[in-house]
């Protein structure tokens, strides 16, 4: 099984990169080697995703892609893993001939079993049950760069949104026991990590299933005494879950950005209802002022979906008004994916693409101006940020405050001719903005 050359494609969420990470660890301890391209390759992975249709589409295309490769006897296996493994198996199997082997996703502690398989001739697909623990304390080969990393902190979900298949293919909400989280986060921080991303399906009832109560404050605090950790930063936090405890360590400890993600969907109360959420606008309304009240300078992030079944203009129109009531510093729009299996798939009142996006639109237009004012008024301002990288060929380096999350937010363009390495942690004195990036200087060099 030695140097066997591996090419990984890593498809959809932070939470399906983490799995992939792992499995790249379990690879390198079991003799592999990585490539970088996949036309030197002796076996391609595909980690998978489906929540929606764009995603599924992506990953099919991709399987489709590299079994062109298998098919033209340039790799000698293809492996499945992931989401879309765990929901379409058969419909994989059937389909599509080249693949050697599919993984459900709580089965990929097995994958290097699976690739001797493979490469003896008896290759089998692997699946468990969809309640068995999550993985811990295995080695993880980062992939984000070095400097920042994602830690998963739960699997699963028990909220079954009527729109989301997420519980039918990663079970449901299982926590990672505390200890397991903070030896990988000090095994992060010794490789150079400086900030820490929390994610799951949802972070804000971390816990309540081991111990019995909602644990995610004593995590932050106690992930805040890792030497080395810098920033610490909570995304998919769902706002009925966000409580006085959560609010006051996110205020009392410095690590933790004051950044909070906050899926609200909607602000239709009768779109909510019928998406299966746990709040409705009044309360979202509540939690938010709260929130803002409690911690004058957090940035808050929001996902929004338009063009849920039976939305009519009304619910529209309220959920403009509500974006342009809270002005949120980020925010995300997606188009209803009718998902099969899924309640919302079978309501009455489907809504054409055509006017999906056309409300997607209106969203974003609305929302733009609010972040392009925001942006244009954070000028002359100092702020910290982590440096991401240089553009080619200029004195401009790429950074991040901690009002952007990596991927999902805007930038920070710093002009210096001192040298910069990725990682780094600077101060910068806002010179502009250009749309929802900003510009700056080192603020030393702007006192010059």
């Amino acid at each position: 099984m030695m140097e066997k050359k591996v090419f990984f494609i890593s498809l959809g969420c932070d939470k399906n990169l983490v799995d992939s990470e792992m499995m790249l660890g379990m690879l390198e301890e079991n003799g592999f080697i990585f490539t970088d391209d996949e036309k030197e390759a002796d076996v391609v992975i595909v980690n998978t995703c489906c929540f929606i249709g764009d995603a599924k589409e992506e990953s099919i295309n991709t399987i489709l892609e590299m079994a062109e490769l298998k098919k033209n006897g340039r790799i000698q296996a293809l492996i499945v893993t992931g989401c879309l493994a765990q929901r379409y198996q058969a419909e994989i199997r059937k389909e599509i001939e080249e693949v050697d082997a599919v993984i459900g996703t709580t089965a990929i502690s097995e994958l290097p079993a699976v690739l001797e398989e493979v490469f003896a001739g008896r290759a089998r697909d692997h699946y468990r049950s969809l309640d068995d623990k999550p993985l811990t304390d295995r080695k993880r080969i980062v992939s984000t760069g070095g400097h920042f990393a994602y830690l998963k902190i739960a699997e699963g979900c028990d909220k079954h949104c009527t729109y989301c298949i997420i519980p039918k293919v990663r079970g449901s909400y299982r926590s990672v026991p505390m200890e397991s989280l903070l030896r990988e986060a000090e095994a992060l921080a010794s490789q150079g990590v400086k900030e820490l991303i929390l994610v799951a399906q949802e972070t804000t009832v971390y816990g309540q299933d081991l111990y019995g109560h909602k644990a995610l404050p004593e995590l932050l605090r106690r992930l805040c005494r890792i030497e080395g950790l810098l920033w610490i930063r909570v995304m998919y936090c769902y706002p009925e879950e966000i409580d006085d405890a959560l609010i006051q360590v996110i205020r009392e400890e410095e690590k933790i950005c004051h950044y909070l993600d906050i899926p609200v969907q909607h602000a239709s109360d009768a779109v909510l209802k019928r998406m299966g959420r746990r709040t409705d606008k009044k309360e979202l309304t509540a939690v938010i002022n709260k929130l803002r009240r409690e911690i004058p300078d957090i940035c808050l992030r929001t996902t929004l979906i338009t063009g849920f079944p039976g939305e009519t203009k009304q619910d529209h129109e309220q959920l403009l008004d509500f974006v342009e009531e809270m002005a949120f510093d980020r925010l995300g729009v997606f188009p209803y994916s009718q998902e099969e299996d899924t309640p919302a798939a079978g309501m009455p009142g489907q809504i054409s693409d055509e006017l999906k996006r056309e409300r997607l639109d209106e969203l974003m237009a609305l929302q733009q101006e609010i972040a392009f004012d925001a942006a244009a008024g954070m000028e002359g301002q100092i702020v910290d940020a982590m440096i991401e990288g240089k553009v080619a060929d200029e004195e401009v380096y790429v950074a991040r405050t901690y009002k952007d999350a990596p991927d999902v937010d805007g930038f920070l363009f710093v002009h210096t001719d001192r040298e910069l390495m990725t990682g780094d942690f600077v101060r910068v004195k806002i010179t502009g903005s250009n749309e929802y990036d900003l510009m700056g200087e080192l603020e030393d060099e702007s006192a010059e």
